[in-house]
């Protein structure tokens, strides 16, 4: 009897916990961004070089960004890393990104986290770091040549300022 119950109990759990996933988040611009890329420009003014992989994660909630530069430190790491993650956020109707890296800690905080309006070609997160700057993210699709422009600026007193300028291409 205690084993039936047992039994019952964990398939009752496990119907619950079916029904309360959420449908795979299908985006027909995030796809185009799945896959492996090679991303090269100028960032802070230098020239730079990244392997990015995108991937979907998750049961295909969001999408993850994994970018590590080719540049190297001094110990032979890489010089820049980073994982991104963007989705949906249902309540406010916008995508979601929270781009976490290795130049801080702080990543997991509201400032970590940009929103960007639906469009055709461009997701152009916002992030707000609470103190007046905010740091304006593009991601841009190239449908012709299925590549992407990156734009990335900050903008502080009104003025704002290219930060970087890449491209990515499919590897």
């Amino acid at each position: 009897m205690k084993m039936t119950l047992t039994i019952a109990a964990a398939g009752l759990f496990l119907s619950f916990a079916a029904a309360a996933q959420e449908p795979c988040f299908e985006d027909a611009l995030l796809d185009h961004l799945a896959g492996n890329w090679v991303m090269t420009g100028t960032i802070a003014g230098a020239e730079s070089t990244h392997d990015i992989a995108v991937e979907w994660v998750l049961g295909h909630q969001y999408l993850r960004i994994r970018e590590v530069s080719r540049e190297k430190t001094d110990g032979g790491g890489p010089l820049y890393e980073a994982i991104v993650f963007l989705g949906w956020d249902q309540p406010s109707g916008r995508y979601a990104c929270l781009w976490l890296d290795s130049t801080g800690g702080g990543g997991l905080s509201p400032q970590a986290i940009g929103y960007a309006e639906p469009d055709e070609d461009d997701l152009a997160f916002v992030f707000d770091a609470g103190n007046g700057e905010i740091f304006l993210t593009t991601f841009r699709y190239i449908m012709k040549d299925d590549s992407w422009e990156w734009l990335m600026d900050t903008e502080s007193g009104g003025k704002r300022a290219p930060f970087a300028r890449v491209s990515l291409t499919r590897q």
